[in-house]
């Protein structure tokens, strides 16, 4: 049984209001989203800025009351939860927030923000609380010394450290990552990886990964989830995505990749055009505006995110008849082998497949 289920998840915010205060204009956020998260493992979200990643996060959470679907947490529907069972559930479900010196009050030490959750729950006695202050900072590798200090006298990464211990400190079960490293400098970023990956693995930690950074969700992912204006185009397991991503827009955000090759060179995966308002999406597939394989099919419906029988879940009308990884020659140097594949593809159907030149086309070989 796992451990989250989200089904049907919508939420929209009024954009427009007429003087009448009646709703003229809706941003439509979140639209039907859905995914599953087993105990112990790591659920990445990505996309574009504005998709719906960070919202979805906090609908989970219930920061913010969802429209319609349903939230079931460890066999409990969590949208039917009166305040008190509300703060129960708050225990086992925390957050990450992206920018740790805007999360963290300023005006406590480190032993009040950690002590505050303990005594909000009433977990430890007041006699052992700086034991457990010291035995989460040890945790997440700082000096229980620095106990006293404030958040300013940190750096980011140790800033970073301080919040998550806090999350630890109720000994949650899910903890929601709404990019964590994103912050910080390169150096640091992999030791926070590092460590959310240890104890991960320690405590038997479930993660909700919200990143741009392809390549650290990569490292940090089991699954993945690909979302474009409000909804998931593709999920898969992480290695399997990155591998063969079957969705255009998958295949092009994957394309972007830096290269860790300062001289390599390669045909970069474009997708023209504007990005559609999340205030008046598409009708049919939204990413039919941008696609190279569009039919008249995908602007009039839209596609049901079908999983095939190895949990790879697709929501394109086209899928069977895009060209695979498998089947296309290497065409760019630079690229990994099954990468280069995907580029090929697309440089060979984009040419001629839209007319009105609103797709996906394939640079000229740059230097990155």
């Amino acid at each position: 049984m796992a451990l989250l289920e989200v089904n049907g998840l919508v939420k929209h915010f009024v954009a427009e209001r007429s003087l009448l205060g009646r709703a003229r204009a809706h941003v439509k956020a979140v639209d039907g989203v859905s995914f599953s998260l087993e105990a112990g493992k790591t659920l990445a979200l990505v996309g574009e800025s504005g998709c719906g990643k960070s919202t979805v996060s906090r609908l989970v959470l219930r920061l913010i009351e969802p429209d319609a679907g349903s939230v079931q947490f460890d066999g409990r529907d969590l949208l039917s939860l009166d305040a008190d069972a509300l703060r129960k559930f708050r225990r086992e479900a925390q957050i990450i927030f992206q920018d740790p010196y805007a999360s963290l009050n300023p005006r406590m030490t480190v032993a009040q923000i950690l002590t505050e959750p303990l005594a909000l729950h009433d977990l430890v006695p007041p006699a052992q609380r700086r034991e457990r202050v010291a035995e989460i900072l040890r945790l997440v590798g700082l000096e229980p010394r620095l106990a006293r200090r404030y958040p300013h006298e940190f750096s980011g990464g140790q800033r970073q450290r301080i919040a998550i211990a806090r999350a630890l400190a109720v000994q949650p079960k899910l903890i929601i990552c709404d990019e964590p490293v994103s912050a910080l400098d390169v150096s640091i970023r992999s030791q926070i990886l590092n460590l959310l990956r240890e104890l991960q693995d320690r405590l038997g930690l479930a993660y909700i990964f919200v990143s741009h950074d392809l390549a650290v969700v990569k490292h940090i992912a089991d699954r993945v989830a690909v979302m474009n204006l409000g909804c998931i185009v593709e999920e898969a397991d992480a290695d399997k995505l990155f591998a063969q991503p079957r969705h255009p827009y998958s295949r092009a955000l994957l394309s972007a990749i830096p290269l860790p090759q300062p001289h390599a060179k390669r045909a970069k995966v474009v997708l023209q055009g504007e990005i559609p308002s999340a205030l008046n999406p598409p009708s049919g597939c939204r990413f039919h505006t941008r696609c190279p394989f569009v039919i008249d099919r995908c602007r009039a419906e839209a596609p049901a995110l079908v999983a095939d029988g190895a949990g790879h879940a697709t929501a394109c009308h086209r899928v069977s008849e895009l060209p695979s990884a498998d089947t296309i020659l290497p065409a760019t140097a630079g690229f990994s082998p099954a990468l280069a594949k995907l580029v090929a593809a697309f440089s060979r159907k984009t040419e001629g497949a839209n007319p009105a030149g609103v797709g996906i086309q394939s640079a000229r070989p740059t230097t990155t």
